[in-house]
């Protein structure tokens, strides 16, 4: 009787404990993202994000089922261990898949952003001003899936998070340093490449007309420049030449616009840093779409007027 009994008070205050183990709240953030892995791989990665958990937490995990991988939403920063782990298997996020299209300026985007999550334009131009390295190309052109429950400032720092990861593994990868202010230059030229180039392919050449330029000391001269911000689609008139006194207007200033134009994609910043090599400096669109190159004004010209 006398084990029966120590049993019975030992398993009694191995209850007690647990209960007052899973009661202990867990701080972090509302919203969590977690990696696909095994059980003893998702408390690692909750480990590294803060999480006080530890080996009780893994058999705890085992019991209530396999966890979510992805965005999860927890609704609160403090949150009692037991209900933790209950909706790290149950409450995963809804996403809304929002797209930036090459070309485009960062206020049509957040124009856009803010109708389709509902969300404050002005605070998300505010955030995006606060938070990026970048006055325009700040967020890489291409698809994201943003969590539903995200707001203004979380919104943002998605983006760009994502976005200065692929700038810095790229600049590395291509140019063996990441340099902000450096990097910064590259995307201006590539946003220019982005504006004017016809497809993928005329890309480099375009490229190579923009520093071929540049080392001659000449005007860029190029409309792409002139659609930046608001104008990002307003056709470039002889009198908006006239009139447009900032850096963007190429006809009247030498060198680089002070900032990039537009967003880019991948295609257009390893174009900037890796130019075809020719002699162009002009270019004028054809019948087809496309672009025809030359080297000289006279023949720059003749393919004008063979466009018309």
């Amino acid at each position: 009787m006398r084990i029966i009994g120590w049993i019975v008070n030992t398993v009694f205050f191995m209850l007690i404990g647990l209960l007052f183990y899973i009661s202990i709240p867990l701080s972090g953030e509302k919203n969590i993202h977690l990696k696909p892995a095994s059980i003893a791989g998702i408390i690692s990665q909750l480990s590294q994000k803060g999480y006080d958990v530890g080996r009780i937490d893994r058999y705890l995990m085992v019991a209530i089922g396999q966890p979510q991988h992805g965005w999860v939403y927890l609704g609160k920063k403090t949150i009692h261990r037991l209900d933790f782990f209950i909706r790290l298997t149950s409450a995963q996020s809804s996403f809304h898949k929002v797209t930036l299209i090459p070309g485009e300026t960062t206020v049509i985007f957040l124009r856009d952003l803010a109708k389709q999550l509902n969300l404050s334009e002005k605070k998300l131009m505010y955030e995006y001003l606060k938070q990026s390295n970048f006055k325009e190309a700040g967020i890489l052109a291409e698809s994201y899936h943003i969590p539903s429950m995200f707001r203004e400032k979380a919104v943002i720092n998605h983006l760009l998070k994502h976005s200065n990861n692929v700038y810095k593994k790229l600049s590395i990868e291509m140019t063996d340093r990441w340099d902000s202010e450096g990097f910064k230059r590259l995307l201006t030229v590539a946003s220019i490449i982005q504006k004017e180039a016809a497809n993928k392919d005329e890309k480099p050449i375009v490229a190579s007309v923009i520093y071929n330029r540049l080392r001659k000391n000449m005007r860029l001269q190029m409309d792409g420049a002139l659609n930046y911000g608001e104008y990002s689609h307003i056709k470039v008139t002889p009198k908006r030449i006239k009139g447009d006194n900032s850096s963007y207007n190429t006809y009247k200033r030498k060198g680089l616009p002070d900032h990039p134009v537009c967003a880019v994609s991948i295609d257009a910043i390893k174009a900037a840093i890796n130019p075809a090599k020719t002699d162009y400096l002009y270019f004028v669109r054809n019948s087809k779409g496309t672009h025809t190159f030359s080297n000289d004004y006279k023949s720059h010209l003749k393919n004008i007027r063979g466009a018309l």
